[in-house]
């Protein structure tokens, strides 16, 4: 093969993989493409009054802080008394976490249920199979919602999930779990926005695909039969048993339902930390879902929608999304090198499809949640970063940063300093969650950890989460330690 032929090959390779970084950008739009049709094309017409009797699960371990206000709140939903059980498993807690219990019990007698766990430690999972291996020995609950020891249900949540159930082919429901502290700060308004594009419009799109993701670890409401159905006990070999029980609830058949209406309300974390430790596990969960279910991707089939073609574009859009950005850049940087032009013409014909997805996805999500968009609007704009919003202006008009901008201050670009921005620009997608790292180290640093929060609206939020997930997959390809770790709580959610 001739030296053009190679250098052709190589061209082409390179460009392909430009074009890979831009599959989940793809199956993002395609979800939000789905989001107005969720108005006409939804479950709520095989849905009707229904008011079975509700077992309520809660795992806490060391909730004291959290545990009176959300079964306060739990006490005073839009719901029968006489139909509405709650079940409050204590992991062995060392705090006062039993004594919140029974003095809520003693308010509420016969409602609210203490269960206490002599050995704890060994989980989420754990806990809950302990309080549904109790409910399942009588024959009282019909239907049973799993939740946080923290999350506020909004007064007519549960209503609304069970209306779900009048439909004898849906299994489970999931409601829209909303960032709701009191005062959040940098990076909980960030996860309120995420949680708009994660939930709020993911998950009404896939209630269009016909095949739903996951059920919200702080919402999920099951009828009887097919909690007996997936074994009558929750998955403890994975990270993600949340996600375990929605594919098993559908590979058997049943339906799972995402009703956006259905608001509960929950503190997440307000610092990089611990958004890093709790994202760790939930990505580590998900790569254990991944092969776990590796027979179900792309296959599709009579009986559920998870090996439907559009969702597993969309499962792996977010799966492979780290690496996808690292194909971008050694793209673009080995294009660089051995075709300048083609470079800077695949760059340059980029900026369109990259405005047009920022602009779509970012109006969408601020209008689903008008709420939430008057708390995160900003973190909403920045949820890319600015180095991102830097490149799409670059890739649009090159001049601008090279000519423009150095003009203003009587400035001029040398050539060795156009070809290292240029370098920049291509090398931004993987120098972006590098910097994400330095963002965690930061923050908490005496001085420099001020440094931390406005570093993190330059590098993106998105990145961010890029990172995180890269990290657990080298610590789930390395085999670290599983640990369960929770997030703490410290109870400021706007009740």
């Amino acid at each position: 093969m001739s030296d053009s032929t190679w250098h052709a090959v190589l061209v082409a390779v390179l460009v392909t993989l430009v074009a890979v970084g831009l599959l989940p950008a793809v199956g993002g739009v395609y979800q939000y493409l789905l989001v107005p049709v969720h108005g006409f094309r939804n479950h709520l017409r095989r849905a009707g009054p229904y008011l079975p009797r509700v077992a309520v699960v809660v795992p806490a371990w060391n909730e004291g802080a959290v545990l009176e206000a959300s079964l306060e709140r739990l006490m005073r939903l839009q719901y029968p008394p006489d139909r509405l059980r709650v079940f409050v498993v204590d992991d062995a807690s060392t705090d006062d976490t039993p004594d919140v219990v029974r003095a809520k019990a003693a308010e509420h007698p016969g409602r609210i249920v203490l269960l206490r766990r002599e050995q704890g430690g060994q989980g989420k999972a754990h806990t809950l199979n302990h309080g549904i291996a109790h409910l399942l020995s009588d024959d009282w609950m019909q239907a049973l919602l799993i939740m946080d020891a923290d999350v506020i249900y909004r007064p007519d949540a549960l209503r609304r999930m069970t209306r779900h159930l009048a439909d004898e082919r849906v299994g489970a429901v999931t409601a829209y779990i909303r960032e709701g502290s009191r005062r959040p700060g940098a990076i909980a308004r960030f996860i309120g926005y995420e949680y708009v594009t994660a939930q709020a419009c993911a998950r009404r799109a896939q209630n269009v695909m016909g095949a739903i993701a996951c059920l919200a670890g702080g919402a999920q409401l099951h009828t009887r039969a097919n909690l007996e159905a997936v074994g009558g006990r929750i998955d403890t070999s994975t990270l993600a048993e949340d996600t375990f029980t929605t594919f098993l609830t559908q590979l058997d058949g049943r339906s799972v339902v995402f009703d956006g209406q259905a608001v509960v309300l929950a503190e997440e974390p307000d610092s990089v930390r611990a958004l890093w430790k709790q994202r760790v596990r939930w990505a580590r969960g998900n790569v254990q879902i991944t092969h776990r279910f590796r027979r179900v991707w792309f296959r599709p089939a009579r009986g559920h929608r998870l090996g439907a073609v559009d969702f597993g574009l969309v499962w792996f859009s977010v799966f492979a999304l780290p690496f996808t950005l690292i194909a971008a850049s050694v793209g673009l940087v080995g294009l660089y090198f051995a075709a300048p032009g083609t470079a800077a013409a695949v760059f340059g014909e980029l900026w369109w499809f990259g405005i047009a997805t920022y602009v779509f996805i970012t109006v969408t999500t601020l209008l689903v949640d008008l709420e939430t968009a008057r708390r995160s609007w900003f973190e909403g704009l920045m949820f890319p970063g600015v180095g991102a919003l830097v490149l799409v202006v670059a890739s649009a008009h090159p001049e601008f940063w090279l000519v423009t901008v150095p003009g203003l201050v009587g400035l001029r670009m040398s050539a060795t300093g156009t070809e290292v921005w240029t370098l920049l620009l291509y090398c931004w997608p993987v120098l972006s969650m590098a910097l994400s790292r330095v963002v965690h180290d930061l923050e908490g640093v005496p001085v420099l950890g001020h440094l931390s929060k406005p570093l993190l609206y330059v590098v993106g939020y998105g990145p961010l989460l890029c990172a995180i997930t890269l990290d657990a997959y080298v610590r789930q390809w390395r085999g670290t330690a599983q640990v369960w770790d929770k997030t703490e709580k410290t109870g400021k959610v706007a009740a």
